[in-house]
Order: C-alpha cells, then sequence, then structure tokens
C-alpha cells in the first residue's frame, strides 16, 4: 500500500528541499553515536518558515547551527558520561541524543541572514524569514482603460 500526500495548496519550494534531505543519509544527516536523530518539524507561514528539533535534556549551549553556501547545519557535540550514584549504575542507556547533525538547503527565497533560534522545553525552534519579494502580495484589482 502506497502513501499518497494531498494538499489543498501548491507545494512551496521549502517542502521539496526538505523532502529531498530527510531523506538523505549520507554523511550530511548522522548521529556519531548510534542513536535516533531528532526528529524536525517544519512549519511554512507567509513570513518565513519554523524548523522544530525534538532535543530533549540539552542546554542551548550543546547547540551549533551554521549557514555555509545556503546549508543550515543543526549539529550538537554533547558527552555524556555514565555516572555511578548511589552504588547505581546505568547498565542500559536507550533514550540519548548526544552527538549529531542535520543538514538542510536553504531555498533561495529566504533572509539567511536574519535566522534566528530559541531553546525551550526540549525544543530547538530555528526561524527562516521569507524575502520580501518572496512573500504573498494581495490581489489587486486591475482598472480597464
Amino acid at each position: 500500500m502506497s502513501l499518497v500526500k494531498f494538499s489543498n495548496s501548491r507545494p512551496s519550494v521549502f517542502d521539496r528541499v526538505f523532502d529531498n534531505d530527510i531523506f538523505d543519509w549520507s554523511h550530511k544527516n548522522y548521529s556519531t553515536t548510534n542513536t535516533t536523530l531528532p526528529s524536525v518539524n517544519i512549519k511554512e507561514d507567509n513570513e518565513g518558515f519554523e524548523v522544530e528539533v525534538a532535543v530533549p535534556g540539552f542546554d542551548k549551549s550543546d547547540f551549533n547551527i551554521e549557514i555555509d553556501n545556503e546549508i543550515l547545519t543543526i549539529s550538537s557535540e554533547k558527552t555524556v558520561e555514565n555516572k555511578e550514584e548511589d552504588d547505581k549504575k546505568i547498565t542500559r542507556r536507550e533514550f540519548s541524543y548526544q552527538s549529531f547533525k542535520r543538514t538542510f538547503t536553504l531555498p533561495v527565497i529566504v533572509e539567511s541572514d536574519k535566522i534566528t533560534a530559541k531553546y525551550e522545553n526540549g525544543i530547538l525552534v530555528v526561524k527562516i524569514p521569507k524575502k520580501e519579494e518572496a512573500k504573498p502580495k494581495p490581489a489587486k484589482k486591475i482598472e480597464i482603460k
């Protein structure tokens, strides 16, 4: 059985770019600790895009966000030590995002120099504004002379 995605609106350039990158598990998207990569939600509105990365248990200082040649890279190099507490040691660790790297190709319609990010309640939110000329314009009536 195949799944078909239907949409009432035209697909955005950003959706097509992200669709290609999400399934590219080459050197661009990886986790060095054999843990799961953080899940990503991508939202679009008239003003821009919002990338949400689910990364609970991190501090904002654990992240590195860079843009190089219209490639957005979100990564972390967090190290976790197994400590013994009260004669208890961790014998199995299944939930842990330690080191990861996610990359996304940005479309030409975004203002890459105005990208902002915040980390709150385990979610890293990266806001990517659109260029003014890429924002939808209201309908305009043309007068016939």
